[in-house]
């Protein structure tokens, strides 16, 4: 299916897919306060709250994709609000009407 192209890939981490499979890289990021109290509402407690803080503190997976792909093709949103989600969507809805498909396995 990724041979075909066009493909819209949501995954939380970079050491899956290679360089060649992607035109654009985007990461989420948002405000630790945000991230904490949608997190609590999740139900996430203890280590797992703590680990997923500290990651975005630390970009940690902006870093991994910055790191896994060129850096050129990774784009960095902020997604704290609903505001900022429908700006996102709008952003890449454009992205994707541009786009110009590139055969990925060549």
């Amino acid at each position: 299916m990724m041979e075909a192209g066009g493909n819209i890939v949501d995954h939380h981490g970079c050491d899956f897919f290679p360089e060649r499979c992607f035109d654009r890289v985007v990461v989420l990021q948002t405000d630790n306060t945000v991230l904490y109290d949608r997190l609590s509402r999740r139900g996430y407690t203890g280590q797992k709250l703590t680990n997923n803080i500290e990651c975005e503190i630390f970009q940690i997976l902006l870093e991994e994709a910055k790191e896994s792909y060129p850096e050129d093709i990774v784009v960095a949103l902020g997604s704290d609000s609903v505001e900022d989600i429908s700006k996102n969507v709008e952003m890449l809805s454009n992205w994707i009407s541009s786009w110009n498909p590139v055969s990925i396995f060549r």
